[in-house]
């Protein structure tokens, strides 16, 4: 019975991870912190101004984060691009990194 708990529980916080926003509300409604919608993400890939998502995640893997890919945004920083990640680990820990676009190395992690 205890591992219907946990299984739930992982689902339960796999969800919640999902839907709560990466950035708090008046973060994402500053320009030089918003987010790209698909359109443009596809553009700066396309135009060599991001690396591709799985470029980026391939550089988490290579830095020792093996926990799920649960959110990922490609988002304004500055004068630069940045993947912000959420991750979620099998022990239900829920981590955000930032990855630079640019070149696809781990910024930051909390």
């Amino acid at each position: 019975m205890p591992v219907i708990r946990r299984s739930s529980c992982l689902i339960l916080l796999a969800f919640l991870a999902v839907a709560v926003p990466v950035w708090p509300a008046s973060a994402a409604n500053a320009p030089h912190r918003a987010c790209l919608n698909k359109a443009e993400q596809r553009a700066a890939v396309a135009s060599h101004r991001a690396v591709p998502l799985a470029q980026a995640i391939k550089s988490l893997r290579a830095h020792g984060h093996r926990a799920e890919v649960v959110r990922a945004a490609l988002c304004r920083r500055g004068d630069g691009l940045v993947y912000a990640l959420t991750l979620l680990a099998r022990n239900g820990k829920v981590t955000r990194v930032h990855v630079d676009a640019g070149n696809g190395t781990l910024i930051a992690g909390h």
